[in-house]
């Protein structure tokens, strides 16, 4: 953990388009591309992000594993074992290496042998939290990082539901893990729901009675309670 971090001396600032374009989840709307703030436009009306790594990892099935950065024991357990079950059947883990769920996420894939993007709220030559530079560095090495800040930028608390809202674009769906009431994991749960993604809710954040958030998600179509991965693999990628 000694030494600052080093950002990657090697990025391309890329068109949001170009990026889904052989994926999936197809070209994204002009509409849906305006929420990307602050991420830089173009005269023709896409966005453009900037991008260190592997970009080509957002064509593959890409599913983002998020939740509360004060994860519980169970809950770490949960965002590993998903994400090497996901990684054993091919699809990238995308995350945002904020603590918690996030890095449970993102470090479980690598040590399994399996792909990641990590879409972070500050600018691509800063580190949030300080403690994850090494991870990041490593993200941006052998997976992919990406970023709508330019460099050198301030970070706001509203990078993070902005971060969301292209995470959720990036992805063909979104597990919530862990999340109470105020996690602003919720951001990206509302934004699966109008960009018209998947959405899974960990069966042991459903059935918590301390927790009110899943049942104003469970009735939107595209959004379930997630038991096993073999329930999301076959309602997103079904063979």
């Amino acid at each position: 953990m000694k030494g600052s971090y080093l950002p990657p001396s090697v990025w391309e600032e890329i068109s949001v388009r170009k990026l889904l374009a052989a994926s999936r989840r197809g070209i994204p709307t002009k509409t849906q591309l305006e929420l990307l703030k602050p991420a830089r436009r173009t005269a023709d009306g896409d966005v453009r992000v900037f991008a260190a790594g592997d970009a080509s990892l957002v064509a593959r099935p890409c599913v983002s594993v998020i939740g509360t950065r004060k994860v519980s024991d169970d809950g770490a357990a949960r965002a590993k074992r998903l994400s090497r079950e996901l990684v054993a059947c091919g699809v990238v883990i995308v995350s945002g290496l904020a603590e918690g769920v996030d890095t449970e996420a993102m470090s479980s894939t690598i040590q399994h042998g399996g792909k990641t993007i990590g879409v972070i709220g500050t600018p691509l030559d800063k580190a949030y939290p300080a403690k994850n530079k090494r991870l990041q560095e490593e993200i941006y090495q052998e997976h992919l990082l990406i970023s709508q800040f330019e460099f050198g930028a301030r970070v706001f608390p509203s990078n993070f539901p902005a971060r969301n809202r292209l995470m959720a674009l990036l992805s063909d769906a979104t597990v919530v893990i862990e999340a109470s009431d105020t996690s602003g994991t919720l951001h990206q749960a509302a934004e699966c729901v109008r960009l018209g993604r998947w959405l899974f809710i960990a069966k042991s954040v459903v059935a918590d009675p301390t927790i009110e958030w899943p049942s104003r998600f469970l009735g939107y179509e595209k959004c379930r309670q997630l038991e096993r991965t073999e329930d999301i693999m076959s309602a997103v990628y079904p063979s």
